[in-house]
């Protein structure tokens, strides 16, 4: 690769700040310290008031707002170093360094919340009707959903002050870790091992070789296992601090906390997870199916996405950007111009390096700041996917940048909802573009992997989560409690279809949603299955779908989630909606079949 290809391939953060040594990075993050402190000393006391005017409030959010931005810019930036490449002291300290501040600026702003949900219910409705106020109404309807599990302004601060020793510091350490090992193998066509990335090791699970699929993916388990006692400790930490907050704070339950953020029902998110379970056996059709094609006596979890025909197809990094910008230009020209200025505008790190993060994101940062992908492509066709996928976050991103700060994000189970609908027009067009029956294929087979893994896998990852919850509350975890609980939760997707190889009763230690945000794997599920009935929907209209759609992504989170699906005639508290999605699930399933029998 060129110097300037892999320029190229990193992004280009000098929109933000020239470098972590940029005076000015110093200068916001002070500034955005100095305005929470006037913004203390102007309006608290104010708030919780009967003479709170429409006018008031309205200036005070703004000022809110504003303030924010200036303290959160240095600090995503610090945060897209780190991501990037956490080797450097400098990376590490910038971001220790943000954390803190935004830490203590952020006990400055406490009380405004505070106030806010001391308003009595009559008051509050009242300054609703304003028609400026009315622009924050959904922020300030979930803010005051949170009031009855709210504590004194004193008690906040001092969660807050103890959280960068506390929780955020365990999560540090976890990111640290993991970006920070190394594994020594040797890479297919190579004699000896040398030293490579957890990303290199994960690619290998799409290798035509069983072998080396499992010997990689034994590797990087085992490495995993050798820090046992580090991570095992984050996990139980970083649980503890949850069931503490839990019992400080007086929720009902331990998912609380997240379906109050998600704006999810308990009993919903429950009918999901019991609906995706009943439908475990497509899972398993589908190993099976998948191991006819392979031509395998017996179905490892190593070979779930081993490529067909004994050949790994490599999709150059440029024709993985020109399927995804073609496939996202066929559904709306709007679409593809927000993914191409990602490329254009250098907003993209997508190669695997040493001290890099694992996995793929895109952070959307703020409203008035171009949001940016991290990615760690090895030329597979899932990493394609990947890529569909985080372009569709950014789409969202850029699309709801009309909005204020505090709606600009989606809420969590809509999170998915584009970067999923950019993975299926992905397929679709390959699929449409495709004559051999033989690629097709493959293509559905990948589709159907992609499925199985963000519906039926992320509901293992929260039951394993939900499971690890509560046997934490009763004492200390060892690193083999979390592994069997991880080893059962498996077991019940794969039945008799799938046989786990040993090391991967460690496959709970690497996945940092566990880590990052507190059940978040539910919102996949959530998301996949609404994209599903989304698509459909689009297959049934055509055109008229389209400005439908890109108008709930500029929406982001300005309304509750029955309001952004009302336009698609969707209801969430419909019993039979998800059964809807793996009955398109079933449908994808006939069609790879019907394929593999007439071959």
């Amino acid at each position: 690769m060129t110097e300037q290809t892999d320029r190229e391939l990193r992004w280009e953060l000098s929109a933000l700040y020239s470098g972590p040594d940029d005076p000015r990075w110093e200068a916001d993050l002070k500034q955005g310290q100095a305005q929470a402190g006037r913004f203390r000393h102007d309006f608290r006391g104010r708030i919780a008031s009967d003479q709170l005017s429409p006018e008031l409030l309205v200036a005070v959010l703004q000022r809110y707002e504003a303030l924010q931005k200036q303290g959160l810019k240095p600090y995503l930036y610090a945060q897209l170093l780190f991501a990037a490449d956490s080797s450097p002291p400098a990376h590490k300290a910038l971001l220790a360094r943000a954390r803190e501040a935004w830490s203590a600026a952020s006990e400055q702003l406490l009380f405004f919340e505070l106030e806010l949900l001391q308003l009595d219910n009559e008051r509050y409705l009242c300054l609703l009707k304003d028609p400026e106020v009315a622009r924050y109404a959904h922020y300030l309807n979930q803010m005051r959903a949170h009031a009855p599990y709210t504590l004194s302004e004193e008690v906040e601060q001092v969660l807050k002050r103890k959280e960068l020793t506390g929780r955020e510091a365990f999560v540090q350490l976890f990111e640290e870790l993991t970006a920070s090992l190394r594994f020594r193998f040797a890479m297919p066509g190579e004699e000896e091992p040398r030293e490579v990335t957890g990303e290199e090791l994960l690619a290998l699970l799409h290798h035509p070789e069983g072998e080396v699929r499992e010997g990689a993916f034994a590797t990087f388990l085992g490495r995993h296992a050798e820090n046992a006692l580090v991570l095992s400790s984050c996990f139980n930490n970083i649980l503890l601090d949850h069931a503490k907050e839990v019992e400080l704070r007086r929720y009902p339950d331990i998912m609380t906390p997240t379906h109050l953020s998600s704006e999810t029902e308990p009993a919903m998110v429950e009918r999901m997870m019991q609906v995706t379970e009943a439908n475990y056996s497509l899972a398993q059709e589908y190993f099976a199916l998948k191991r006819q094609l392979l031509g395998r006596e017996r179905m490892k979890n190593t070979d779930l996405y081993a490529p067909l025909g004994g050949q790994s197809r490599q999709i150059p990094y440029a024709e993985a950007k020109a399927l995804v910008l073609e496939a996202f230009g066929g559904f709306s020209p709007r679409l593809a111009e927000e993914a191409g200025a990602f490329f254009t505008e250098r907003r993209i790190d997508a190669l695997p390096k040493p001290g890099k993060g694992g996995g793929a994101f895109c952070m959307g940062m703020l409203p008035g700041q171009a949001p940016y992908v991290l990615l760690n492509y090895t030329g597979n066709l899932r990493d394609v996917a990947t890529l569909a996928h985080e372009l569709g976050h950014g789409v969202h991103y850029a699309l709801s940048q009309g909005q204020n700060l505090f709606q600009y994000h989606a809420p969590l189970p809509f999170a998915e909802t584009a970067s999923v609908f950019g993975e299926m027009l992905l397929t679709r067009h390959l699929l449409d573009r495709e004559s051999d029956p033989r690629v097709k294929i493959e293509l559905l087979c990948a589709k159907l992997e992609d499925i199985i893994a963000t519906t039926f896998r992320q509901n293992v990852l929260t039951r394993f989560e939900l499971a690890a919850h509560k046997k934490r509350a009763a004492g200390l975890l060892s690193p083999e409690e979390y592994c069997e609980l991880w080893w059962s939760e498996n077991a019940r997707l794969f039945g008799d279809a799938v046989e786990m190889i040993e090391p991967y009763r460690w496959g709970w230690s690497y996945i940092s949603h566990f880590i990052h945000s507190r059940f978040y794997c539910y919102s996949y599920v959530f998301g996949e299955l609404l994209v599903l009935a989304l698509y459909q929907k689009y297959l049934e209209e055509g055109a008229p779908f389209v400005p439908r759609y890109l108008e709930l992504l500029a929406k982001g989170g300005s309304q509750p989630p029955a309001e952004l699906l009302k336009p698609f005639g969707i209801d969430l508290a419909d019993p039979d909606f998800w059964q809807k999605g793996y009955d398109f699930v079933e449908g994808l399933l006939k069609e790879l079949r019907a394929l593999v029998e007439a071959g």
